[in-house]
């Protein structure tokens, strides 16, 4: 009878009995070497072991740290490691966690810890844990105990080591920052006079959340004139590389330009929501001096938007300078009522801004404007013609875009929007009327807009065509004025004229009577 068959299952038996023992022994000791062993032997092993591995193990690994150096502040590489994460683990990982994130108005769901998922560039796999170091046990001589430090762990083969570490973290960081900014709250800020008074050294500005909700889609505008802005605003939002080959900083500057009411600062908010930019609410007035407003703009981050609105009001821009008030030599009443004016004046002019044309202008496109990059400067205005042409050059102010009048697209826009109508018989009347007067956007919102929960859509239309009608009406009427005026002023003119010649005629004739 052959015996080697009944032999091969008690030899695997007692190899697995065997492995076994020896598994069992290596944690017993090990286990005995955890506890009493020194943590620094312990560490010099582990760190031993690690290099011998390293000659045989295929694979590399790359940790980054949630925090580093003096711990201060959050790593910039992990934060944008766990945003990239986060859109891929929220798909693929097990075990989530949701935060609130920094600066975010919702929660942000990212990997958990000892959680791997893995990702996929350009054909190659890679695998990321998120793991944490936990400080050992301490003596009682130790006052201070490190405490634990999270990271990620990033493993991929070493034939791919170009790939992964250039490339591919590249892109991870470039995606990682979009999230960001996608889920951050965007913030509105002005600049405070108030931080020269205080003894703890604060921001030059203060800010609050910018939830304004207008877009692009909501205003009223013809949808031509809208999609190249909106063109224009994410070209430059993406030409990084462009700004940097040409030589120029990343920054646009943009003029939004028309009478009160068409819409300048709902453009502004809308530009702020399209590309996820910081709104700088600049009030000039409240600006000291030229070195005041450079460190304002030292101040800004990137992907902002910078607003000085009515700049044709907010200072006098064109070199001139008020007038002294000359003294009079009258009685002594009038010569003091004159001085207290005089040092009043004088006051005022003290308290005034010292900000120039030419601090301005370097404020826009000067030396210190390169700091930060990818930053949008705004200029509004009521009457362009009122600005200095070196303030607004193209290069300055890139694009020039003029808010006008109400058309009839943009009625329709603000149709949609009010009563959530896209079509309606009266659109016609209101067509007609529309070519023939001007009416801002504004007012056309205002008469769309239900006084009450029982008007519908009717009654503020028909609202709106008889606000069209006065305004006709006005503007018939006021031709009518200027007609009768002019008419007025000629008469004026040909009797001055007929007074002239009689008054000529008669000097001839006392000239004749004296010869």
């Amino acid at each position: 009878m052959d015996i080697a068959p009944m032999m091969a299952p008690m030899r695997m038996t007692e190899m697995w009995a065997m492995i076994g023992s020896t598994i069992a022994s290596f944690m017993f000791f090990w286990a005995i070497i955890s506890q009493y062993c020194p943590y620094e032997v312990r560490h010099y092993l582990s760190a031993y072991t690690q290099r011998i591995k390293g000659y045989f193990y295929p694979y590399i690994q790359i940790s980054i740290y949630e925090f580093t150096g003096t711990r201060l502040k959050r790593s910039e590489a992990y934060s944008a490691v766990e945003a990239y994460l986060s859109v891929n683990s929220s798909t693929n990982a097990k075990r989530l966690k949701a935060e609130m994130g920094k600066d975010s108005s919702k929660l942000v769901l990212s990997m958990d810890e000892h959680e791997k998922v893995t990702d996929e560039f350009r054909g190659v796999k890679v695998r990321w844990v998120l793991t944490k170091i936990v400080s050992p046990a301490r003596t009682t001589t130790t006052f201070y105990q490190e405490p634990e430090r999270r990271y990620y762990k990033l493993k991929f083969h070493k034939r791919h080591r170009e790939l992964i570490s250039e490339a591919y973290l590249d892109h991870v960081l470039k995606k990682g920052k979009e999230v960001r900014i996608k889920n951050r709250q965007k913030k509105l800020y002005t600049n405070s006079p108030t931080y020269k008074y205080s003894y703890v050294k604060k921001s030059m500005w203060s800010h609050i959340v910018f939830e304004h909700p207008a877009t692009f889609e909501t205003m009223a505008m013809e949808p031509e004139k809208k999609q190249e802005i909106v063109e224009d605003l994410l070209t430059f939002s993406q030409s990084k590389d462009f700004y940097s080959r040409i030589g120029k900083a990343w920054k646009r500057g943009y003029l939004l330009y028309g009478p009160p009411g068409t819409g300048k600062s709902t453009m502004i908010a809308a530009m702020a929501n399209l590309l996820s930019y910081d709104l700088y609410d600049l009030e000039l007035t409240a600006v000291t001096d030229n070195t005041e407003l450079r460190k304002l703009l030292i101040e800004t981050t990137s992907k902002s938007i910078i607003v000085i609105e009515d700049i044709d009001c907010s200072l006098d821009l064109t070199g001139q300078r008020k007038k002294k008030i000359e003294k009079s030599s009258d009685d002594d009443e009038n010569e003091k009522a004159k001085q207290e004016e005089i040092a009043l004046e004088e006051a005022r002019e003290a308290m005034r801004s010292k900000v120039t044309l030419s601090g301005l202008l370097n404020f826009i496109d000067g030396i210190w404007s390169a700091c930060g990059g990818e930053r949008i400067v705004v200029f509004t205005t009521n009457y362009v013609e009122k600005l200095d042409p070196a303030l607004i050059r193209r290069g300055r102010m890139d694009k020039h875009i003029e808010l006008s009048y109400c058309s009839f697209e943009g009625f329709k826009v603000l149709a949609k929007n009010y009563l959530m109508l896209e079509t309606h018989p009266m659109f016609e009347s209101i067509e007609g009327l529309m070519k023939e007067i001007k009416i801002t956007p504004a007012d056309v919102a205002e008469n769309l807009m239900p006084k009450s929960p029982r008007e519908g859509a009717e009654k503020c239309l028909s609202n709106l065509i008889r606000a069209l009608e006065d305004v006709k009406k006005e503007a018939a009427a006021a031709l009518v004025m200027k007609a009768e005026e002019e008419v007025k002023d000629k008469e004026l003119e040909a009797a001055a004229s007929v007074k002239k010649t009689e008054e000529e005629v008669k000097g001839k004739e006392l000239e004749k009577e004296d010869a």
